[in-house]
């Protein structure tokens, strides 16, 4: 069996692993609230790192820096539009409340009960 092959397989099976483990915690309710959030994303991590080096490679060529270099940015405009959201969303509830909103929908929207 060649290196390329084994590291398919391996990626395969630990891939299976990392989300099956997951579904248990939810479904037999195992973790609650935040911790079991704090678990499901450290998952999604480890699932991430598995990705990346089984499946794409990374790190394994001669000259790994363009890779590095394009991951970097790829990951910093995911944060940017993810944080980005969040602190929109953030805003908006907290400078609307939930008469305004009945009355905005009401008069600028045109919505009626």
């Amino acid at each position: 069996m060649n290196r390329t092959f084994r590291s398919y397989v391996i990626g395969f099976i630990l891939s299976i692993i990392l989300t099956i483990i997951p579904y248990f915690l939810v479904v037999n309710h195992l973790l609650r609230g935040e911790v079991l959030v704090a678990a499901l994303l450290g998952f999604a991590m480890l699932q991430l790192l598995v990705q990346l080096l089984f499946f794409l490679h990374m790190g394994q060529e001669s000259k790994p820096r363009w890779n590095l270099i394009v991951f970097i940015c790829f990951i910093s405009i995911i944060l940017i539009i993810v944080i980005g959201s969040l602190v929109i969303m953030h805003n908006l509830n907290y400078n609307m409340n939930s008469s305004d909103m009945s009355n905005y929908l009401l008069e600028e929207e045109g919505i009626h009960k």
